[in-house]
C-alpha cells in the first residue's frame, strides 16, 4: 500500500477535462462570504459537470469555524486533505484528520472546526453547488 498524496501535491495539481486541462494553482482562493477564516477554491463547477456535481477546496485557518449550516438541495462529501479538527453533523461530532471522510445528506445541519494547525478539505456537492 502506498502513502496518501500530500495535500500540497493535490492543491497544486491539474484537472483534466476532455477539452482542456486546468492547473489548480491558477484558480484563485476566495474568502468565504460568511465565515471568517474560511477560504474557498472552486475547482470544478456545475458548468464543468452538466450540473451533476461540483468540487471545492476549503481551507480553514487555525481555530476557526465553518459554522453550522445546511445545503437544502445537495449531498456533500468532505475528504480531509490536511490538518485536524472536528465535524459536527446533527448531534454527532466526528474527529477530522487526513484521510477521514464524512457524507452529509441534503438538508442536514453540519459545521467544521479547525484545530490549532488549521484544516484543508475537499468538499464535493451532488448536484453542483455552483
Amino acid at each position: 500500500m502506498t502513502s496518501a498524496i500530500p495535500a500540497r501535491d493535490f492543491i497544486d495539481g491539474i484537472i483534466h477535462y476532455s477539452d482542456r486541462s486546468d492547473r489548480m494553482a491558477d484558480i484563485k482562493w476566495m474568502e468565504h462570504p460568511t465565515f471568517k477564516g474560511v477560504h474557498l477554491k472552486h475547482i470544478i463547477k456545475g458548468c464543468d459537470s452538466g450540473g451533476l456535481f461540483s468540487s471545492h477546496l476549503v481551507k480553514i485557518d487555525p481555530d476557526c469555524c465553518l459554522e453550522s449550516h445546511i445545503h437544502a438541495d445537495q449531498f456533500e462529501l468532505h475528504e480531509v486533505l490536511a490538518g485536524k479538527g472536528t465535524c459536527k453533523l446533527l448531534e454527532k461530532t466526528f474527529p477530522y484528520a487526513t484521510g477521514k471522510m464524512t457524507v452529509i445528506p441534503k438538508g442536514q445541519h453540519h459545521g467544521v472546526h479547525a484545530g490549532p494547525e488549521g484544516l484543508t478539505l475537499l468538499a464535493k456537492f451532488f448536484p453542483a453547488l455552483l
